[in-house]
């Protein structure tokens, strides 16, 4: 029987702080709320801490991939249940403006080089929020296997496992996904 050396608590720490980035982006991708996000986010932290704290640490990634997935399934599912009472409940309920301010969303330089120079950093901004723009017009599914294939580095089985469908589907939405950002990107003038 093979012997599994489980994830110690800072293991699990130490993938919850490198991950909470990248998953947030792909949140917001998915949502297009900054909130939302933050507390699909958290919920899909907590939940693999306390229901998956205890398996081997290269499991974590495809883990907590699939919360995530399954956590923004069910926000969507859940917006279209709510939709559809407050339509008809509407005239019952006040609106509700949302006037919070939005949080800042922290650029990832981490490994920077000190190099670089102010104008380096815009264009390399300007391009990033291009690339971010199209990703989030990208078919939910196309874009969930893209960031998870070459985002989140997983291979296709476990993008496969986390997204709960074949390897090839994945391959297939990975490779639309890639046509399509290639062909916007090119659109702008921007060659990769």
């Amino acid at each position: 029987m093979p012997r599994y050396i489980l994830a110690t608590p800072q293991e699990l720490s130490d993938f919850l702080a490198s991950v909470e980035r990248r998953a947030f982006k792909q949140a917001i991708f998915a949502t297009q709320n900054e909130e939302t996000s933050l507390d699909l986010v958290q919920d899909a932290m907590l939940k693999l801490a306390e229901s998956y704290g205890d398996r081997p640490a290269e499991e974590l990634p495809m883990l907590f991939q699939r919360i995530l997935q399954n956590a923004i399934r069910d926000y969507f599912r859940r917006s279209k249940v709510r939709s559809t009472w407050t339509t008809l409940l509407s005239s019952l309920a006040p609106d509700d403006d949302e006037t919070a301010d939005p949080l800042e969303i922290i650029g990832g330089n981490d490994g920077a080089s000190n190099l670089e120079t102010p104008e380096t950093r815009f264009t390399q901004g300007q391009i990033i929020a291009i690339i971010e723009s199209e990703l989030a017009k990208l078919p939910p599914r196309q874009r969930e296997a893209f960031l998870m294939r070459y985002w989140e580095e997983l291979d296709v089985a476990e993008t496969a496992a986390a997204m709960g469908c074949s390897e090839g589907s994945v391959k297939t939405h990975c490779s639309r996904a890639t046509h399509t950002l290639a062909a916007a990107l090119k659109a702008k003038g921007i060659s990769l």
